[in-house]
């Protein structure tokens, strides 16, 4: 997928949010979703997604983009509070060439630890296990 080009309703993050296909919820409000990566890199691999249709920052309204990052910051907050990493990458991608795999805008919250290796990008990893998702997501929306 290039850089810039149609939003496609039916990516995974508008179907998430439009409730047809289930998440792992940590924060909602009325312009912010954010749910648990079913295919972490880490433990407490957060994903923050604006609800307005974009498919990367540079197609996202500026009004949005500071909600979104607002929002990115609180959840980072809570994920530390709940998980204590020892860091935290905090990553946005723009085009599949930038690494970009759902062309709906999002930021990553990945905790490190020191000494653990950081799975796969993009679902390369294995697939979480709900149970744990949701204990963590728990973890984190305490936090918040």
């Amino acid at each position: 997928m290039s850089l810039h080009g149609q939003y496609d309703s039916d990516n995974i993050f508008a179907k998430i949010m439009r409730g047809e296909m289930p998440c792992v919820k940590v924060y909602e409000d009325d312009n912010i979703l954010s749910f648990m990566d079913v295919f972490p890199q880490s433990e407490g691999h957060t994903l923050v997604v604006p609800k307005a249709p974009s498919r990367n920052l540079l197609e996202t309204n500026a009004k949005d983009i500071g909600r979104l990052f607002g929002s990115v910051q609180r959840i980072a907050k809570a994920v530390e509070t709940a998980l204590k990493p020892d860091g935290i990458v905090i990553t946005q991608f723009n085009g599949a060439p930038a690494g970009q795999t759902v062309f709906h805008t999002h930021v990553h919250i990945i905790p490190r630890y020191e000494g653990r290796a950081l799975g796969a990008h993009g679902g390369g990893g294995a697939m979480a296990e709900m149970e744990v998702l949701k204990s963590l997501a728990e973890k984190i929306s305490a936090a918040l």
